[in-house]
């Protein structure tokens, strides 16, 4: 099972968005691992688009390997922390000329990793 949801809307208006991958069977959803998983937090490092674009297509694929990963575990995926900065061609940095990367020492918890 896959869904996408908006995780947030950046400064230029444009959409984060957040995959989850996981199973309908398995171990009770409440009892799962959640693993977070995200990319191009800078903008000029494409090879993450590549990397991450496996990582879904392994987690959606049908080998035992998956199938055991989608039952045991929750997948939160963010392909793209950084769209303005992709879309506007920055190498580190987003709209507001802060790098991302430098950004969490305070991460605000938005709620329960369902």
């Amino acid at each position: 099972m896959v869904s996408k949801k908006t995780l947030c809307t950046t400064l230029a208006g444009n959409s984060c968005d957040m995959l989850t991958i996981t199973s309908t069977n398995g171990k009770k959803r409440s009892l799962r691992k959640g693993v977070v998983i995200f990319a191009r937090q800078h903008p000029g490092e494409t090879c993450g688009s590549l990397m991450m674009k496996g990582v879904i297509d392994f987690l959606l694929g049908s080998s035992p390997e998956a199938e055991y990963l989608r039952d045991n575990c929750v997948f939160k995926i963010v392909p793209m922390v950084n769209p303005d900065g992709v879309i506007h061609g920055n190498y580190r940095c987003d709209l507001a000329g802060a790098d991302l990367n430098r950004r969490w020492k305070k991460p605000k918890k938005v709620g329960k990793f369902d």
